[in-house]
């Protein structure tokens, strides 16, 4: 089997036998001529298949170690269409830590026709047993999770989903397959904000469903066809280039995170870093044993309050003010009024008091006095 990094370059990705490329071809024909009724090359209509898109499709499951993969417009795009795997009247248990998004679309979206969920510690593997409801189908787990990081037990979470007859899915947006691997810890379905790490450049929006379970895989499928939210070719060129360097960034990526995380720590000015990576995270065993690294996000809660957090947020330099992660450049956020603003006032509200990271590539030293000076500026 060749390594990740082999396949991040490689997969899906041959040289292209009528011209020699070694870059695929971004296919923009929306429609594909047909020599006889019903009797093509493989492809009829962009939104039902486009080579561009196989492409990317081939070489992201072939990182995840999946059988079947399907690209989506958006991450939420890719969560939607795994939803709709359910029927009215099923209960999702998710965790009380998510991204925003997913509770919206749960609570807004899925809710209206009939699907019920939980919110539940999930890094509680006996909470999970508790809420288990005779209709429960699912478990969604994020690890790391939005934006507290979380670490939920992968194995430890399949096994107790497939002993009661449910699935378990794992948005794997935050590690990447280079850091974690689902599929092969038991879970069942992954899904993927393509915008984030697999891009990593912030120019492009995306999603990804993997599995390796030809009835899951068929039925997503289907929904990427009959629902159409898909990714452009250009879009899926943007992600494909991407995932050609995921492996050296999530490195250093992962690297300036630990730096970073381990200043915080010792900051004044500082009342509680969150990071796996650190001896004291109560997930760090686990994230060590099932994760390669880390990751490159850090969340932290300043001591005098939302105030103080919002001046932070506003007195960085390096760190751009702006929602999403996993690009090249740093990002900084306030989840209670920006990513997490839809959970505001819910039992899932974020502390006003906390600041979300996305550590990039610059020079870690710069990065470090950029958030001290911040720190010091806010009191």
């Amino acid at each position: 089997m060749p390594g990740f990094e082999t396949l991040a370059v490689h997969a899906g990705q041959p040289p292209d036998p009528a011209t020699g490329a070694v870059v695929p071809a971004i296919h923009l024909a929306s429609t594909f001529a047909q020599s006889a009724v019903g009797e093509h090359q493989g492809y009829e209509y962009s939104r039902s298949g486009n080579p561009t898109r196989h492409a990317l499709e081939a070489c992201v499951a072939a990182l995840e170690g999946a059988a079947h993969g399907s690209a989506f417009a958006s991450g939420l795009a890719a969560e939607d269409a795994t939803l709709r795997l359910l029927d009215p009247g099923d209960h999702v248990i998710v965790g009380d830590n998510v991204y925003g998004g997913t509770h919206r679309l749960l609570a807004q979206v899925h809710a209206r026709v009939g699907i019920r969920f939980t919110p539940v510690r999930l890094d509680d593997p006996g909470a999970v047993e508790a809420a288990w409801q005779p209709q429960t189908r699912l478990v969604w787990v994020e690890t790391p999770s939005n934006p507290l990081m979380r670490i939920a037990d992968i194995a430890t979470l399949a096994e107790v989903a497939h002993r009661r007859g449910g699935r378990l899915v794992v948005d794997n947006t935050f590690a990447t397959p280079y850091l974690q691997q689902p599929l092969s810890l038991g879970a069942d379905v992954v899904v993927h904000s393509t915008t984030k790490y697999l891009g990593g450049h912030s120019d492009v929006v995306g999603g990804f469903v993997a599995t390796n379970d030809r009835s899951v895989g068929e039925r997503i499928a289907g929904l990427q066809n009959a629902v159409g939210a898909v990714p452009g070719p250009f879009d899926c060129y943007l992600v494909l280039r991407g995932v050609k360097t995921l492996a050296v960034r999530m490195e250093r990526q992962c690297a300036n995170a630990a730096r970073v995380a381990a200043m915080l720590t010792e900051h004044p000015a500082v009342a509680a870093v969150h990071y796996p990576g650190l001896p004291g995270h109560p997930g760090h065993a686990v994230a060590a044993a099932q994760m390669r690294d880390f990751g490159g996000m850090v969340s932290f809660t300043v001591r005098n309050g939302e105030q103080a957090a919002l001046a932070v947020a506003g007195a960085t330099r390096l760190f751009t003010l702006a929602e999403s992660l996993g690009a090249v450049e740093s990002l900084i956020e306030h989840p209670h009024r920006m990513t997490h603003a839809s959970v505001a006032g819910s039992e899932l509200a974020v502390d006003p008091s906390l600041l979300r990271l996305s550590v990039g590539l610059e020079t870690v030293d710069d990065l470090l006095a950029d958030l001290a000076q911040a720190l010091d500026a806010a009191g």
